[in-house]
């Protein structure tokens, strides 16, 4: 059995692993290796229990351009062959979702900011998000999306009016989840993100990056105590603990 350490895939050198998951792993007692995918080979899976992957600016079918999404691919593809604990979040996500044979592409209009989101059905059954409430506060920083319909064997665990596929598993496999929002991040990665990203994110999105900011300070205890039961539950399912 491969040590309880996880894999974080991390894409861009200003968007790493959020406040929220960091406080998270630590309170957990997980230990992690961030790999840094746009300049270092990605390690073997072999020594790691799951594999985190974050958001960042390639799209799914960007290979030529990013040519590590290749080898990130069959990473997660191996991840789920091999039954260990997978967690996407945005382009993690898609990530998981193209690779499980679903279609990524534009959606009508970038979502940036803070929405309300809800579990599905299919969502309030599943294990990883038992002890939260129907409707979720969502941090959203994307303008693809995974689109309907998804394949026989998937199951959308949460949506919104942005996005239809907000959270996304695999039938029988509760280990495997993605997420388009991005909730392990707090107000100080929001700034981040807003400081090396705004002429992407501001253009067409009609985000307002002060009100972002706002509400990013407001949200963040509620966010932040969300996301830890999640990633409690997330962990216990997949046997990290």
């Amino acid at each position: 059995m491969a040590a309880k350490t996880l894999l974080i895939v991390q894409h861009m050198p200003w968007e790493g692993p959020g406040e929220h998951l960091l406080a998270a792993l630590k309170e957990l007692g997980l230990s992690y290796q961030v790999a840094e995918a746009w300049h270092e080979p990605l390690p073997s899976l072999d020594r790691f229990a799951g594999l985190i992957v974050l958001g960042g600016s390639p799209n799914v079918d960007e290979d030529e351009g990013f040519p590590y999404l290749r080898p990130l691919k069959a990473m997660i593809r191996e991840t789920i062959d091999r039954g260990r604990a997978y967690l996407g979040f945005c382009l993690g996500h898609q990530l998981l979702a193209h690779v499980l044979g679903a279609a990524v592409g534009p959606l009508a209009k970038k979502s940036v900011g803070f929405i309300t989101g809800r579990l599905t059905p299919r969502g309030l059954e599943h294990p990883a998000f038992q002890g939260l409430d129907t409707e979720l506060e969502l941090f959203k920083w994307h303008g693809q999306g995974v689109l309907m319909p998804v394949p026989h064997g998937l199951a959308i665990l949460a949506t919104s009016p942005a996005a239809k596929v907000e959270a996304l598993g695999i039938i029988g496999n509760p280990r495997v989840v993605g997420l388009q929002f991005d909730n392990h991040a707090g107000p100080e990665d929001v700034k981040r993100w807003l400081e090396n990203d705004a002429d992407w994110a501001l253009s067409g999105s009609g985000a307002d990056p002060e009100a972002i900011m706002r509400r990013a300070s407001v949200a963040a205890p509620e966010i932040g105590r969300n996301f830890r039961r999640f990633m409690l539950n997330f962990c216990r399912i997949a046997d990290l603990l």
